[in-house]
């Protein structure tokens, strides 16, 4: 059992580590009263910054040829199971593109979904030599579509002032290529108006 003496100097050695900003005095008047409220300090975490991952800007994707597709890989039977894969695609998003499914319904579909991979063809244009294309679409961009045609020939046609017809299982849907000027991520989000006057 400890001594008065000795308690009074633990209380007073622990109050002093508890309360290390306080004088003694301050401690002693703290003593007198009845209860005594501790001070806990904690200490301050310091938050490291997470380095942000920057991927490469546009500048720096076309300087280094990233969507630039090599001639010996410019041949249309390499890309044809590309095709297979997005006519299952289309198949598993339109839920089986039944006979009795409602034309509407598919076409609004098919306006939001990823082309990469599909068959299309030019049929209308303000530009005479574009009609007729045929191909699979390989890459989408904002304003362009580019296409390897079966006579193993990438085309770059531009979505403006072209209509596209797009075939699958019977169903055929047009794509006005002036209303399409989107990318394909942005194009997934947008609302269309299926009605409507379209001008090429």
């Amino acid at each position: 059992p400890q001594g008065s003496e000795e308690a009074k100097a633990f209380v007073n050695a622990f109050l002093k580590r508890s309360m290390p900003k306080m004088k003694d005095e301050a401690i002693q008047d703290i003593l007198t009263r009845k209860a005594v409220v501790l001070e806990h300090y904690s200490k301050k975490k310091t938050k490291r910054k997470r380095k942000k991952t920057k991927g490469f800007t546009a500048k720096q994707r076309r300087e280094m040829h990233l969507f630039e597709i090599e001639p010996e890989q410019q041949r249309y039977t390499i890309f044809l199971p590309l095709h297979e894969l997005w006519k299952q695609y289309i198949r598993d998003l339109c839920h089986g593109l039944k006979p009795d499914a409602q034309p509407h319904m598919v076409q609004g579909k098919l306006l939001k979904a990823d082309l990469h991979g599909a068959i299309v063809t030019v049929t209308k244009s303000k530009c005479p030599s574009y009609v007729g294309i045929t191909g699979i679409i390989l890459q989408e961009f904002k304003h362009v579509f580019k296409i390897i045609t079966k006579e193993d020939k990438l085309k770059v046609v531009p979505k403006l002032n072209n209509v596209f017809s797009l075939e699958i299982d019977g169903f055929i849907s047009y794509i006005y290529g002036s209303k399409f000027q989107l990318r394909a991520s942005e194009r997934s989000a947008k609302k269309f108006k299926l009605k409507g006057t379209i001008d090429l």
